[in-house]
């Protein structure tokens, strides 16, 4: 991934959802016992920061006050920068504490395995306690009691979540408030990485013993139909090979199918765990090492040493009847087991050309 800047710019960092969801909780509780909403809106991070947020909205009605602000992702390409997150806060019953509700566009989750119970707002934990600590601060200056009733939206957010991995882990409706931090850091894709454990961890729940980590949705495709794997078994791993890896070491499953492209593949064969084009690149001299191992002659083993893409290298070998997918399967497969450490995990490799057809295996 790039970002479009001159490496000597420095990203700009962003908040999460998890952040704005506090900002606008603040100032929609401050507004609901003063008559007044602070613009701008401070909140204290789980790290002691102190960002500022304007608010892009503010209504008092005579039992309830509703703040939003924009969420400004940085230069992280997040689905959800721009978009408006709103709290809405009432008077909860005395005694109560803070009650979360899912507003439009925030999900519910109806699936087991996440880190809420079926049925609550998909509000994560940290968020939920940056929320409450916030309504603690604003009670306390204002001689309140702290039983409230906070309703987060998203404008747009069930549109948004269809391009998330929501849908699959069972959070129907809208999008997840996310952050653990309330900092978004550019690129470092903690989004999909989080997305991928939660997936294990619904898949687990589900009482599934095979799962499939898939690069893409070819990949994907071609798994679930070998295989029979339903949606909640399959994880959208993408680039990220040694998360699932790592996380399954973890938390195992006992059979982990690895499903991918011949270029992606060829990469974790190698031991890359991150396969994304600019992170990671196909090692040709290491395919020529590996087809020349295979028996292959030289004229072969040179034309593999200097082909443009690992799908070239691929052809060359099956025109001359030489199973480059199986050996790249194997080696891929050799590198999932090592990055597990003896966790109870059986692997196996599908590797698939452009067009979805199966081109190596290994079991």
């Amino acid at each position: 991934m790039t970002s479009g800047r001159t490496t000597s710019t420095p990203l700009r960092y962003g908040w999460t959802t998890g952040a704005c969801a506090t900002a606008a909780t603040t100032a929609a509780y401050t507004a609901l016992l003063t008559g007044a909403f602070p613009d701008p809106v401070e909140v204290i991070l789980p790290k002691g920061q102190r960002p500022a947020f304007a608010l892009a909205r503010e209504r008092l009605a005579p039992e309830s006050a509703t703040a939003a602000v924009i969420k400004d992702a940085g230069d992280d390409p997040d689905v959800t920068h721009g978009a408006l997150v709103s709290a809405t806060v009432r008077a909860g019953a005395p005694g109560s504490g803070v009650t979360f509700l899912a507003g439009p566009g925030v999900g519910t989750v109806t699936k087991p395995g996440l880190p809420l119970p079926v049925g609550e707002p998909a509000i994560n934990p940290v968020p939920r306690e940056m929320m409450r600590a916030a309504v603690a601060r604003v009670a306390g200056a204002h001689g309140a009691s702290g039983d409230v009733v906070v309703e987060i939206s998203v404008d747009g957010g069930a549109e948004l979540a269809r391009r998330t991995w929501n849908p699959r882990l069972g959070i129907l409706g809208g999008l997840s408030i996310l952050g653990t931090t309330g900092i978004v850091v550019p690129y470092s894709c903690s989004a999909w990485i989080d997305s991928i454990r939660r997936g294990v961890d619904v898949a687990r729940a589900a009482g599934h013993r095979h799962v499939a980590a898939c690069t893409g949705s070819t990949s994907e495709r071609v798994a679930a139909e070998l295989y029979g794997l339903p949606e909640d078994a399959l994880l959208d791993m993408g680039d990220f090979a040694g998360a699932v890896l790592k996380y399954l070491r973890r938390h195992p499953v006992p059979r982990l199918t690895v499903a991918g492209g011949i270029g992606k593949l060829t990469k974790l064969a190698a031991g890359h765990l991150d396969l994304h084009s600019a992170r990671s690149q196909v090692d040709f001299g290491q395919l020529a090492d590996l087809v020349a191992g295979a028996g292959a002659g030289p004229a072969l083993v040179e034309g593999v040493r200097g082909a443009n893409t690992a799908l070239d290298a691929l052809r060359q070998c099956q025109a001359a009847g030489l199973p480059l997918g199986d050996l790249v399967a194997a080696g891929a497969r050799d590198a999932a087991v090592e990055v597990l450490r003896g966790a109870p995990v059986a692997v196996d490799v599908v590797v698939i050309d452009r067009a979805g057809a199966i081109v190596g295996r290994a079991h």
